[in-house]
């Protein structure tokens, strides 16, 4: 049975800008973000903490938190990879972040791939991210990434995934994303890794981040519905490559994603309406159309109307 409510995590900002090879400006990126609360999204990715050398996108990070006008109920999140990069988030006091990011690899050909170590080496880096975060009272969420399928490895399997679960859960983690970070799960790949999350995670704490590179993406948030997922990461306009499938689209568009909730009758508190805006203008500051089907529909139908009122 669906579940009633559904919290959908923007994840445009941060997820979807970084992959962005030209520069945006900070003031944009502030600007993306008041459209998205405008619109009713409650959880927000901002940016990300990391080194200005791998990612030079991200490099404004302070200067986006310090930027952002507040509003009630919104919880703004942060990927921090590091303690070197938690301290740069916390820094300012009057703009730290209510929520940080950080992320594991299911897959072992994957870690060793990306960050050169092993899957337990690398989340023991973040135990005193974590440790740091909880000392502030700051919520820390896990994603975990390439859960069904690596670029690398090919196929993975939830004793995998699980594994890593295990692992996040250890060092005190308060929340666990499951990432098909290349888009090559179907339902119920989607439904057998999440099941191994809600083994060890509160259903409240267990989420999706489904990549729609192969068309996928709605199908398995679907299938979580169906498990009783209600929490989801979404990009507005799809923003956001996959890196590892050349050409490919990447993170599911918000937009997309509203339509089906709302066509479902579950209520998300986000306004199709005002989050199209959000899609069209990011991407006219980025020259190009919305990925998102229904970012791209809604413009023409609104452009239509346009065309009928003054004819």
């Amino acid at each position: 049975m669906n579940p009633a409510r559904v919290t959908l995590v923007e994840v445009g900002p941060r997820d979807g800008l970084q992959n962005e090879q030209a520069p945006v400006d900070a003031a944009t990126k502030i600007e993306l973000v008041h459209r998205l609360q405008a619109a009713g999204l409650r959880e927000i990715e901002v940016t990300s903490f990391v080194s200005r050398k791998w990612v030079p996108q991200m490099a404004d990070n302070a200067q986006v938190m310090a930027g952002v006008r507040r509003a009630g109920g919104v919880r703004y999140s942060v990927l921090t990879p590091n303690l070197k990069g938690f301290d740069a988030a916390v820094k300012d006091p009057a703009h730290r972040p209510d929520e940080i990011v950080v992320f594991g690899a299911a897959s072992e050909a994957f870690s060793q791939r990306n960050i050169n170590c092993s899957i337990e080496e690398s989340i023991a880096r973040f135990a005193p991210v974590v440790a740091a975060a909880h000392a502030q009272a700051i919520k820390v969420r896990c994603a975990i990434s390439v859960a069904l399928g690596c670029p690398y490895q090919g196929e993975v399997t939830p004793d995998e995934v699980e594994r890593v679960v295990r692992l996040m859960k250890a060092i005190g983690v308060d929340h666990c994303g499951v990432a098909d970070t290349i888009g090559v799960g179907t339902p119920r790949r989607a439904q057998a890794a999440m099941e191994r999350a809600l083994k060890h995670f509160p259903l409240d704490e267990v989420s999706g981040h489904f990549h729609d590179t192969y068309g996928q993406a709605l199908a398995n948030i679907y299938a979580c519905l169906q498990m009783g997922v209600h929490t989801f990461d979404a990009s507005v306009a799809g923003l956001g490559g996959c890196p590892y499938a050349k050409g490919a689209t990447g993170n599911v568009g918000t937009e997309d994603v509203l339509f089906m909730l709302d066509g479902l009758g579950i209520e998300t508190g986000v306004d199709l309406d005002r989050l199209v805006d959000a899609a069209a203008f990011i991407s006219g500051v980025l020259g190009r159309k919305p990925v998102s089907r229904t970012g791209n529909a809604w413009l023409a139908r609104r452009a239509a109307k346009a065309q009928v009122a003054a004819a």
